[in-house]
């Protein structure tokens, strides 16, 4: 029987509650069909090198060393610049696509793709000296010229990784992801054949698996180029080379060089704990630790990594539409994902601190450990869940600036200095490094969520519209 108040109340909002209640599935459907496929595809990609270096580690130890810090600096010098400055793109293209501009898709993708190169010709430079630079970080000198010899023979991967970098943010602002996942699983797939070939048929060695880094990297560019010349879906948003890609790089730049402080701003300081855990007492066991926690906590990261790449994708598609409120609705529901994504990851870390170590290592000391150190690490990830999905937010709104400066912050200013104080000063070891990190991680999201929640969405859409029709146009392509 229908209670008294219910006519009161009339259809109208019982009819408004059931609209909210569907437009909040159908975000969730949208988002973790973005996502899903995202995950995948971070993942596989980030196996490429992973694989690499377990193909090394069976030509003895200092093929090991070399090939595991010759990467760390490839990350560190070469690849976050190169992923931070495609990064712009989730704004670019995202907004483009949203105000139905496709045509500008194809010359932001062009015009990424030229500054991306021009910054690895710098970066390529930098890596022929990496045995220079790592003996004046007091490197060992075997250790060191291998890292050096290993990471010439990736310089030809610089040039392939930021064109890929680039497609795959193409497609991915057009809702265009099962392409992207399934060209990397079959990237991976061929990278083990690909390794196998170099370093033990033809002899090659560790030098054969840095090579097959660059030709893996390629197949998976070249497949994604061949899909966006011939797929009907990317009929309006390439339609060739054009000059216009020439024009306007400043503009790309003050997005660019944001974007890519505000992911080496935060990389970075990751690597900056395995340098000071060599610095505690007992520095192999701690080392060792930091690194199998770093591990951990990189492949669980693709996770909330998926989700920020799908909301970056919402906000600025819907932005670009015109449409603030779709936006502000994706972000609420995207936070709420986080939180469940992170206490559930939480809660399987601290589930398996026991055995977890198992899987790196068989001295009990180490899997001892690392039992202790799994339930900070559950902590973290939580707030590193929400502070990632509200970067995808920064990204989809054009906040890369705010980002930066969040990030230089929140690591630089408290985390590594509480960081340094637990450890040290404190005596905590490895415990003490990561409680500083979860210090940097809480101030980075409460202060993206600040801004989040303080934002005008009507201003951020009138923001976008702006920054969509600037770009110039060929005449001809005016409407």
């Amino acid at each position: 029987m229908p209670s008294m108040d219910e006519p009161l109340l009339g259809n109208g909002v019982l009819k408004t509650s059931g609209v909210r209640e569907s437009l909040v599935v159908s975000e969730v459907r949208k988002q973790l069909y973005l996502a899903g496929p995202l995950i995948a595809a971070w993942i596989l990609q980030n196996i490429v090198q992973m694989i690499s270096v377990m193909f090394v580690g069976h030509l003895g130890e200092l093929a090991l060393s070399s090939a595991s810090i010759a990467t760390s600096f490839a990350g560190v010098t070469g690849f976050s610049l190169l992923s931070g400055m495609a990064s712009s793109l989730d704004t670019l293209c995202g907004q483009s696509f949203g105000a139905k501009q496709y045509y500008l898709l194809g010359i932001h993708k062009q015009r990424a793709i030229l500054v991306l190169t021009l910054v690895s010709l710098v970066v390529a430079i930098i890596w022929s000296y990496t045995g220079q630079i790592l003996l004046l970080f007091g490197q060992d000198p075997e250790i060191a010229a291998g890292a050096g010899s290993y990471i010439r023979w990736m310089i030809p991967a610089l040039f392939v990784y930021g064109p890929l970098q680039c497609h795959v943010r193409f497609l991915q602002t057009q809702n265009i992801v099962l392409p992207v996942m399934l060209s990397s699983g079959a990237t991976a797939l061929n990278h083990l054949l690909v390794c196998w070939l170099l370093v033990y048929k033809i002899g090659m060695g560790n030098k054969g698996a840095a090579l097959a880094n660059s030709i893996s990297y390629l197949t998976n560019v070249s497949i994604l180029a061949i899909y966006v010349r011939l797929a009907p879906a990317c009929r309006n948003t390439w339609r060739g080379f054009s000059k216009e890609a020439f024009n306007d790089i400043p503009s790309f730049l003050r997005l660019g060089v944001p974007s890519a402080l505000m992911v080496c701003l935060e990389w970075w300081s990751f690597e900056l704990l395995v340098l000071l855990s060599g610095l505690l007492p007992n520095p192999k066991l701690e080392t060792s630790v930091l690194s199998i926690c770093l591990n951990t906590g990189s492949l669980a990261f693709m996770i909330p990594f998926g989700l920020s790449a799908a909301i970056s994708t919402r906000v600025s598609n819907e932005l670009g539409a015109g449409r603030p409120h779709a936006a502000h609705l994706a972000t609420r529901v995207v936070m709420v994902l986080a939180i469940v994504v992170g206490i559930l990851i939480g809660l399987a870390m601290i589930l398996v601190r026991n055995l977890w170590g198992y899987a790196y290592s068989n001295e009990e000391e180490v899997v001892k450990y690392i039992s202790k150190m799994m339930p900070i690490l559950a902590v973290s990830f939580l707030f590193d869940c929400v502070q990632c999905v509200l970067s995808g937010v920064a990204r989809g709104c054009g906040w890369q600036k705010i980002g930066a400066c969040v990030n230089l912050g929140a690591y630089y200013l408290i985390g590594i200095p509480a960081a340094f104080c637990f450890a040290f000063l404190y005596h905590l070891g490895g415990m003490g490094l990561w409680l500083g990190i979860i210090c940097a991680l809480v101030i980075q999201m409460l202060l993206l969520l600040t801004i989040t929640l303080c934002s005008n969405w009507e201003k951020e859409a009138l923001k976008a519209k702006d920054r969509v029709f600037s770009t110039s146009l060929p005449a001809d392509m005016m409407t």
